[in-house]
């Protein structure tokens, strides 16, 4: 058995064997309240990246059907690690990341706090980086559409009308609002392509630009002619 597999620890793209992943089931009923019997499966990844070796544990409860089929999942734990935040660069403001990872961890217990620190986030970024600040965030990224390309203004815009996200933009971003579990995590998914097209782009970006200057400087020096 193989499969391709992302790491969140080290973020890397992997393929795990069953060298790499360790799975188990238990069978319950004892008389519960769903008057059938239970499985809860278990699964324990180690990442086949030598620098990294981390391990994920998960679990779900799942309902058995008759005849011994597997039915719907009733829960899913992720005990290690407990949030799906991708990893990101200590060069990205720490107020920021915060609150990101904060959104990935509690997406699934409590979607509409999760989507008000995603929205935080977002209008940090705005501010940090694009040096915007209006009374709202809505009016923030109205603003933002002159400074951004069209492909992402299309992202960020199409986010914004979704549901109940883009009905409370106008109003404090601190305020708790009811959104579904799929916008909370499509609001998320936008601070993670926005993280890496601002931040992790502008920095790998003037890292090339730092080594052209620097080999086209070495260069110069070797064409000077010996005194």
């Amino acid at each position: 058995m193989s499969q391709s597999w992302t790491c969140p620890y080290c973020n890397r793209d992997t393929t795990i064997t069953n060298s790499n992943i360790t799975r188990g089931n238990w069978n319950f009923n004892d008389n519960n309240r769903e008057g059938r019997t239970l499985i809860l499966v278990g699964s324990a990844i180690t990442c086949p990246n030598k620098q990294c070796r981390e391990y994920t544990i998960e679990f779900s409860l799942i309902k058995m059907e008759a005849g011994g089929a597997w039915g719907d999942e009733l829960d899913h734990w992720k005990l290690r690690p407990r949030s799906s935040s991708k990893p990101f660069p200590e060069y990205i403001p720490r107020q920021i990341l915060e609150d990101y990872e904060e959104a990935c961890l509690i997406r699934d217990f409590s979607p509409k706090a999760s989507a008000t620190l995603s929205r935080r986030c977002l209008q940090g970024m705005i501010r940090d980086f694009w040096k915007i600040s209006d009374k709202t965030l809505f009016l923030e990224i109205k603003s933002l559409e002159a400074h951004i390309d069209p492909v992402t203004w299309s992202a960020i815009d199409a986010v914004r009308s979704v549901g109940n996200i883009g009905a409370h933009m106008e109003k404090d971003i601190d305020l708790i609002v009811d959104v579904e579990p799929e916008e909370a995590q499509l609001l998320i998914d936008l601070i993670e392509m926005l993280l890496k097209d601002w931040y992790v782009g502008r920095f790998e970006k003037q890292e090339r630009m730092k080594n052209i200057v620097a080999l086209a400087k070495q260069k110069t020096e070797q064409r000077k002619p010996e005194a």
